[in-house]
């Protein structure tokens, strides 16, 4: 019988998805599933975004530039305008998610067997995009005493050798929820500037800022624009992630037109949500108010609750709607399915992420998981009852 490749064998499986037949077996058997694994906010897609999807007008849905459609890219520019990202419409390509863009810029930027260096936890995917394209993570591990904070800059020092070519940052995190300071980033400037590195930016939670602070985007830096590349997407900012529309941006005009080789192999991003990412670009401001106090109310009472289980660890997010919290258990890859296969409160139970799945180095992350607050408050309170409560029941708790 003929082998699957190494690159298929090699490739994870996603800690956010794998456990799904064990959750599909137990609404097969009549219980509630609440989902927190899943960064899918049950918030509402803005208006004028669905209003665009449903007044389409087309008789033929046909391929876009390569690039993305011009008058998106334009209207995408002077949204980055309006945050202080000074660029025009050449600097950016339209991808099929976020996913694309991150695969994108490895694939342009890196020679198969150079290294990255990530801050563990990170999002689990840069682990398989890795992979695809055949690049090296290097792990720098933030620890959940000061709330995954970005490593000391001489742990970076360290893991830069002949292979490494570039550093990837998620900000607000994907899965922590921490989010960078400038003096952060500035030190990260230094850094890539010193050695002659990459910086990609995850910026696709930048609306989902904290307690009045703001978010600082590496399109800020100045004088590396040679070195850095933005990665963002439609689907947290507007509650679209079935619009599969992304970005790729930077000021690199090298990076751009190798980027573009890519682009043309697949054709065109999606057409349809193209539109919808064009017309949420309209997207008043208080929507954006509205999902602001949603989402503190749902983080504070998540971490308050979550901290007065005994043996739970929660810190405070910063940002995104994301938390690596710890738990008083064996194995989180186990205690997570057994909720699934073994365990209900009153014919519930809930889904979370393992935390293994988010660190590249091995064993770590056995005692976390990830939580995604994008429940409203009933459902969370519910959910986070069976958490409490699968908690005591669980065989393999430790104290």
């Amino acid at each position: 019988m003929p082998q699957i490749s190494t690159k298929g064998k090699l490739m994870p499986a996603s800690p956010i998805r794998k456990l799904v037949p064990f959750a599909e077996e137990a609404k097969r058997k009549g219980r509630k599933v609440y989902h927190l694994n899943i960064g899918q906010p049950d918030i509402p897609t803005p208006e004028v975004a669905m209003e665009a999807i449903r007044n389409i007008t087309l008789k033929v849905i046909e391929y876009s530039h390569s690039a993305g459609n011009e008058s998106y890219r334009r209207k995408l520019a002077g949204y980055y305008r309006k945050v202080g990202i000074n660029i025009d419409y050449t600097q950016l390509m339209i991808t099929t998610g976020g996913s694309e863009a991150i695969l994108f810029a490895l694939m342009t930027c890196f020679n198969p067997g150079e290294e990255i260096i990530i801050s563990e936890p990170f999002y689990a995917n840069y682990n398989g995009f890795a992979t695809a394209a055949g690049v090296k993570v290097k792990p720098i591990t933030a620890t959940i005493d000061n709330g995954f904070a970005l490593p000391p800059i001489d742990e970076f020092e360290k893991r830069i050798g002949p292979a490494t070519k570039g550093i990837i940052i998620c900000s607000p995190n994907n899965p922590t929820g921490y989010l960078y300071s400038k003096e952060e980033l500035m030190q990260l400037r230094d850094i890539i500037k010193k050695h002659d590195l990459y910086l990609f930016s995850d910026e696709v939670y930048r609306e989902f800022c904290y307690d009045g602070l703001k978010h600082y985007s590496v399109m800020f830096l100045e004088g590396v624009d040679e070195h850095v590349v933005m990665l963002d997407s439609v689907s947290k900012r507007y509650s679209s992630c079935g619009v599969r529309i992304g970005a790729l941006v930077t000021r690199n005009r090298t990076i751009l037109e190798t980027v573009l080789k890519f682009a043309q192999a697949r054709l065109s991003p999606p057409s349809l949500g193209q539109i919808a990412g064009e017309a949420a670009v309209d997207t008043p401001p208080e929507y954006f108010k509205k999902v602001y106090i949603e989402y503190i109310e749902r983080r504070n009472y998540m971490v308050h609750t979550l901290n007065k289980m005994k043996g739970v660890i929660c810190p405070m997010p910063k940002g995104a709607f994301y938390t690596i919290t710890h738990l008083p258990v064996d194995d989180t890859d186990k205690f997570c399915q057994w909720l699934l296969s073994d365990f209900e409160c009153n014919n519930a139970t809930v889904m979370m992420a393992p935390g293994s799945g988010f660190y590249a180095t091995p064993g770590l992350g056995k005692q976390e998981v990830r939580i995604a607050y994008v429940l409203k408050i009933e459902d969370l309170k519910i959910s986070l009852k069976c958490l409490e409560e699968g908690l005591k029941a669980y065989p393999g708790r430790t104290r």
